[in-house]
């Protein structure tokens, strides 16, 4: 299974953070496209959705898991 530029990205930036800490979808975007990054957001955040249906990942509100698939506004990435 092939892997996306996205995808990869946030594996990283998720591998390299502290246990227990979250990152921030801008941060991929940035680190992906450091010129034009917003407009990569619907793409990270699409991709992060499906590495949260796989396991990969939980996405957060206000510190706390979200579903995957009805969560609105800002958001977060840790591993689970």
């Amino acid at each position: 299974m092939t892997t996306s530029p996205i995808e990869d990205a946030i594996l990283d930036l998720l591998a390299k953070t502290p246990a227990g800490k979250s990152i921030d979808p801008a941060e991929v975007a940035k680190q992906l496209q450091p010129e034009r990054w917003q407009r990569i957001l619907p793409q990270v955040r699409a991709t992060a959705v499906g590495l949260a249906r796989q396991g990969k990942l939980v996405i957060t509100r206000h510190g706390k898991p979200a579903d995957p698939d009805s969560f609105k506004g800002v958001y977060r990435l840790k591993l689970p």
